[in-house]
């Protein structure tokens, strides 16, 4: 399956999730949701997948992990803050270079629009 065409169903699929339920939950609430609505679109998602911190070409496991990886190429890291700091950009993008992924998709449920709430980074 294309980039394209795979960012387009979690999109869609993340759209349906905010649609339903609304802004103000906590992650772990989306999270599961979302896990739901992509698998039964026939995806192939993992949760919570640890990512190793990579030291001198040693990979330490530190505890850090994926809220969702969808068909071992796109990651989803999952907010619902205010709003997004440069922090949170660096820690999907720490996670793509960890796990060597081209894709991520950084979402804050915590808006009224979900558009206004999704970036999409590619290395």
């Amino acid at each position: 399956m294309e980039f394209e065409e795979l960012t387009r169903k979690i999109i869609g699929a993340s759209i349906d999730v905010h649609k339903i339920l609304g802004p103000g939950l906590l992650e772990s609430a989306y999270e599961e949701c979302l896990f739901y609505e992509l698998t039964q679109q026939g995806l192939r998602v993992e949760r919570q997948k640890p990512v190793p911190i990579v030291y001198k070409e040693i990979k330490l496991d530190y505890g850090y992990r994926i809220d969702l990886l969808v068909e071992d190429t796109v990651i989803i890291e999952l907010k619902s803050i205010d709003a997004f700091a440069p922090i949170h950009e660096a820690q999907i993008l720490t996670y793509m270079k960890f796990a060597n992924k081209k894709i991520g998709l950084l979402m804050n449920f915590n808006v009224t629009v979900l558009k206004n709430g999704l970036k999409r980074y590619v290395l």
